[in-house]
């Protein structure tokens, strides 16, 4: 992704989207599918946004022509995998609450750290819909839980998609959010005070 925000999702037979990644600035998309003949999935842009198509014979190449590289995509692919991991955690054992403060958390770290917002204010790249989309509840839900994480004071919205975290602490024990499975450089202090 050179610019803007894109993300992966699977289409079930009812109709509904799950969306399974949100990608952003820097990121590789699907690097996975280096090495795979066909895509389970699909990827869209989200905002309006510039991505690099690589071939996939090339990504092979220099994977396996230089070593080093090689270890970095698959690191990137691990990294991508332990995100899979938590997100299917969220959305299989935690409730809306929990949900909705664990992505906040999660972009808020991830845009930081690509130097695309501030700690703990940002604009979130997804509408409601595309929330509910992420987390497994419906628009109305996420409405309403992002309404009771303002009420509790955990986040401040001037617009809808505006988020200003108030407390970056309570906000992450409401959201049962630890940074460890995004792998950051052990440089970034995840955040905290």
């Amino acid at each position: 992704m050179l610019r803007g925000f894109s993300v992966r999702h699977k289409v079930v037979a009812t109709g509904h989207r799950q969306i399974v990644a949100v990608h952003m600035k820097g990121e590789i998309v699907d690097l996975q599918n280096s090495l795979l003949g066909r895509a389970d999935h699909s990827v869209q842009m989200l905002t309006p946004g510039k991505a690099a198509m690589i071939p996939r014979d090339a990504m092979q190449r220099i994977a396996f022509d230089r070593p080093t590289i090689g270890k970095a995509m698959w690191t990137d692919t691990l990294v991508d995998a332990s995100i899979f991991r938590e997100w299917i955690a969220n959305i299989g054992r935690r409730d809306a609450k929990t949900r909705i403060a664990h992505l906040l958390c999660e972009f808020s770290l991830r845009l930081k750290v690509a130097g695309l917002a501030e700690q703990t204010n940002y604009e979130m790249p997804m509408t409601q819909e595309q929330l509910a989309d992420a987390t497994g509840l419906t628009p109305v839900h996420v409405n309403r839980t992002l309404r009771g994480l303002e009420a509790d004071g955990l986040i401040a919205r001037a617009t809808p998609r505006s988020v200003t975290i108030g407390d970056w602490r309570k906000l992450a024990a409401a959201g049962d959010f630890d940074s460890n499975y995004l792998h950051l450089d052990a440089a970034e202090p995840a955040l905290a005070d």
